[in-house]
């Protein structure tokens, strides 16, 4: 089901666990509220992620479920983790929760399919095209200092194609994106020429949906898929499926049969695209002849 936050995936993992555990010992969640005496609230805030768990909490939970030493320890260092700090965290005045949310999201995910039908993904935009996007949107209303922390934000994001543990990424450009001017021919020069450079690195696939081609998600608009690594001492984590939304918030997809959908979408778009060398071609042209 849809939903308008976004916890991470640590925590909604562990919020599942809590749920799977509490349910094979056959307890309603009112049984554990009141052998803890707590409120039944508390129980289902916490099993649906709708706030997190406290590590004396947890204790108590895995105390009722009588849960074996070693995954004990397992649940409660992936409690102890999620408190880690990021470097987000020092952009919170500026970036709103559904962002936030969004990018621990991002984060965490070890594979990432965007489809981007109006706009260059932020993952690969430029800064002057950033300040641009942000113009197009309205936001020169805001204070000329918080409109560069975000955009500082965003360029801080993008440190993950390239990191250690990149994740790997396929990005799909409908056509209309390299043709869609924002900001000057300087600016759409330099964001076409970085897109040929992000294409290059080793964990990034680049493809172009032609406008003379099938549209092959029927209007749909753009989102982002995200797949995770198994959580340790929990197991595999479920795909989310990530929307912009107008008046700058977010939704958020995971339910298995919706994300599959997706994903099934996202595989036609990649059918229907040109390949990555192509794709690279084609761009350079635009650049070349549109933008020069």
């Amino acid at each position: 089901m849809p939903e308008h936050g976004g916890p991470s995936v640590r925590r909604r993992r562990l919020a599942a666990e809590l749920r799977r555990l509490r349910e094979e010992q056959g307890l309603t969640g009112e049984e554990v509220a009141e052998a803890l005496q707590w409120s039944a609230s508390k129980i289902s805030r916490i099993e649906t992620s709708r706030t997190g768990v406290k590590t004396a909490d947890l204790g108590q939970l895995l105390d009722v479920y009588g849960v074996s030493a070693q995954h004990r320890e397992e649940l409660l260092a992936l409690a102890r983790e999620r408190r880690r700090k990021g470097w987000w965290e020092a952009y919170t005045d500026v970036l709103p929760p559904w962002y936030a949310a969004y990018i621990v999201l991002e984060s965490e995910a070890e594979e990432i399919l965007c489809w981007s039908p109006e706009l260059v993904n932020g993952l690969l935009q430029t800064e002057d095209y950033a300040r641009a996007v942000a113009g197009a949107m309205g936001a020169p209303a805001d204070p000329p200092g918080e409109m560069t922390r975000r955009i500082q934000a965003r360029l801080r994001r993008q440190r993950i194609l390239a990191g250690e543990s990149a994740p790997g990424v396929t990005f799909v450009l409908d056509e209309s994106v390299l043709l869609r001017r924002l900001g000057d021919e300087q600016v759409m020069r330099d964001q076409l020429a970085h897109l040929i450079e992000a294409a290059a690195l080793p964990n990034v696939s680049l493809h172009v949906l032609r406008l003379a081609g099938t549209h092959p998600v029927g209007g749909g608009g753009g989102f982002v898929l995200l797949q995770f690594p198994p959580v340790p001492g929990i197991g595999p984590a479920s795909d989310v499926v990530h929307i912009d939304q107008l008046g700058r918030s977010a939704l958020y997809i995971e339910g298995e049969a919706e994300t599959y959908q997706y994903k099934l979408a996202f595989r036609r778009l990649v059918d229907e695209s040109l390949d990555a060398d192509r794709s690279r071609d084609l761009i350079g042209s635009v650049m070349r002849e549109m933008w020069s």
